[in-house]
């Protein structure tokens, strides 16, 4: 049945009504960010500024706690830590399935159950065991835990992708005299590029927008990660300075856009093959 044109109208009305109530923050969060520390007044957050403050302010975060040293370390542990975890998620989904894995479904329970815990559960073994370790305030601790933290979505988006692949294709590999390292190396990891890409934007956004593993398991400016170093920017000025805290939250949400923008097609590809 042909859409009226009256039922047009309501539809994209609403939704042009539902994005703009949606924009409002992001509005707020623009208009402040540029305003000089001079200039704000909290009584007019909604009224744009003729000052432009928003490189002084940047200035500022910058110098007040180091937010060159932890934007390196956000970046390595986004990146890194999400690699490794969608090979070893990938190597386990083809394992259980593909290999056939002896009680395979209750390794992978065991694999994922890890993730009804609430996280701040976690905190407290976790401070104790990297403290015991060697491991508290260094980024290889940090890159563990994020990999760690990580393997369990990979994990379960490579069992659902790799169970609608026939099962005749690693046969007919196995046939040909393939080992199964090969297999999955020429075969089954590259179908999944796809999936994983997906896995891998999203750990990404956790991961830079992560605060209570940093908080928790870090402490100095070239360790922890960026949010860690916005809390302690909060804690510095007190909320006498909020263009500084908007100009820095404003620029450091920057790269997970820029990320999911470069890699939206492969993101929304990835979601149906991996049947999330």
């Amino acid at each position: 049945m042909k859409e009226s044109k009256l039922g047009w109208v309501a539809r994209r009305g609403t939704l042009a009504l539902l994005g703009l109530i949606w924009l409002i923050p992001v509005y707020l969060l623009l208009v402040n960010a540029f305003k000089s520390t001079d200039s704000y007044d909290a009584d007019k957050i909604w009224v744009p500024d003729k000052s432009f403050g928003l490189f002084a302010n940047l200035r500022d975060a910058w110098d007040t706690v180091g937010l060159g040293q932890s934007i390196a370390s956000t970046a390595l542990y986004s990146v890194t830590g999400p690699a490794l975890a969608v090979v070893i998620g990938a190597m386990a989904g083809y394992a259980i399935v593909v290999l056939r894995l002896r009680a395979g479904f209750w390794w992978f329970l065991l694999l994922f159950g890890g993730t009804v815990f609430p996280t701040q559960m976690l905190l407290i073994p976790l401070f104790l065991g990297y403290s015991w370790a060697d491991l508290y305030d260094r980024r290889v601790g940090l890159v563990l835990i994020y990999t760690a933290v990580s393997i369990p979505l990979a994990a379960f988006v490579m069992r659902n992708f790799f169970t609608g692949v026939a099962y005749e294709m690693f046969e007919a590999a196995r046939v040909e005299g393939a080992s199964t390292w090969h297999i999955f190396r020429k075969i089954y990891f590259p179908l999944a590029l796809p999936a994983l890409g997906a896995v891998f934007i999203l750990e990404f956004a956790f991961i830079w927008n992560d605060l209570l593993f940093g908080l928790t398991l870090s402490q100095s400016d070239p360790v922890r990660p960026v949010m860690t170093a916005l809390s302690a920017l909060s804690s510095a000025y007190a909320g006498s300075s909020v263009p500084v805290l908007l100009a820095a939250g404003l620029v450091m949400s920057l790269p997970t856009v820029a990320v999911f923008l470069a890699a939206q097609r492969m993101f929304a590809r990835g979601l149906a093959l991996g049947q999330f």
